[in-house]
């Protein structure tokens, strides 16, 4: 037995409940003091606080993995990514410039060169990243730094790839009156939100994980910034494995064992080289996990989006049972699965555009 565990039993509840009260009543004296500005709020959590340590050490991880990245490219490149969007805002500006891009348009053409000599990026990135480049070498006039770019591309990708790829572009900016015509009316909109509730039972029918990888699809047409899609999805669709990792969250008590199909979203902070993005997981994650459980909605699939808040010993249970690394951080919990409809929603009154709405 731990001395965690023995402690447990000699010491009273009372006692402990008592000493944080006092804690507590404490913290609450010194907070204006520490909150009057930047540097004694940041004394705070190095002395009193260690609440965001993970996420410093993250931050930190994140940005050496972020350029140990760039020369050990995987099946994607974040920069590769992030550049090719930039060029495509440059192509699609109004009026467009002469010459744009000079300051990255040399980084860029570097990671294309590296990561066509590796081979290991998924064909359908070095296909969007080829025909904007060829686009955007097509149309721009030269500097000193585009026309050193130019001649290092065309020495990549070969000399006549630019000419074979304008003809036939697959991947390159598109007019808006190209976009598919839709039917869906606001109405039909708006009844497919009252539809998505967080159900939180279920029943016991395994979800079919071609299903999943559809909605997966189809979230991953949510925006993000630059593109980078910072997140992957960790689906656990074993329902004994589901209720297990359900039971890390501090809001499942009651329920988790209910849950057939379980998606841990987790955001990650590799894509990144400074400290300014670092939220970006979390709005991008968000972005996408809102899209995934309307497309589950319409496959007769309900969710339940689980909160993730930031405490330690929970984040240490996730990351050894999904084996994450420090720049790896939870978003939120998805349950999925067919919803027994006996089974109770709460109401959740919601804020109206009044509220909502500020000027």
């Amino acid at each position: 037995m731990s001395i965690r565990a023995i402690a447990k039993r000699i010491i009273p509840k009372s006692f402990v409940q008592s000493v944080r009260n006092a804690g507590d009543a404490i913290d609450r004296k010194l907070l204006p003091l520490f909150a009057m500005s930047k540097w004694t709020a940041s004394l705070y959590y190095l002395l009193l606080n260690r609440s965001f340590g993970r996420e410093h050490q993250g931050v930190l991880q994140g940005r050496i993995a972020y350029w140990r990245s760039l020369q050990e490219i995987s099946h994607s490149c974040v920069l590769l990514r992030r550049n090719t969007h930039r060029l495509e805002k440059g192509l699609i500006m109004r009026p467009r410039r002469p010459s744009f891009a000079e300051a990255y348009i040399g980084e860029t053409v570097e990671c294309f060169a590296n990561a066509q000599r590796l081979g290991t990026v998924r064909a359908e990135e070095m296909r969007w990243a080829k025909d904007v480049l060829d686009s955007y070498f097509e149309v721009v006039k030269d500097t000193p730094k585009i026309a050193s770019a130019r001649a290092a591309y065309l020495k990549a990708n070969g000399a006549n790839s630019a000419a074979q790829s304008i003809a036939t572009p697959s991947s390159v900016p598109y007019p808006q009156q190209s976009l598919p015509d839709t039917d869906i009316t606001t109405e039909q909109l708006h009844t497919l939100y009252q539809r998505r509730r967080s159900t939180r039972w279920y029943k016991p029918e395994q979800v079919p994980d071609e299903l999943i990888r559809k909605a997966v699809n189809m979230a991953s047409l949510a925006p993000s910034a630059c593109n980078r899609q910072p997140y992957e999805f960790y689906v656990i669709n074993e329902a004994e494995r589901a209720a297990k990792v359900a039971s890390f969250a501090g809001g499942t008590v009651g329920f988790a064992d209910n849950i057939p199909a379980l998606i841990v979203v987790v955001g990650d902070l590799n894509a990144y080289p400074a400290e300014r993005d670092r939220h970006c997981i979390y709005i991008d994650a968000s972005l996408a996990s809102m899209q995934l459980m309307l497309a589950f909605e319409t496959m007769g699939l309900s969710t339940c989006p689980i909160n993730w808040p930031d405490v330690e010993h929970r984040e240490q249970k996730m990351q050894k049972e999904l084996g994450l690394a420090t720049h790896q951080r939870p978003v939120m919990l998805l349950a999925v699965g067919y919803a027994d409809p006996e089974g109770g929603i709460p109401f959740s009154a919601k804020k109206p555009d009044e509220v909502l709405i500020r000027r």
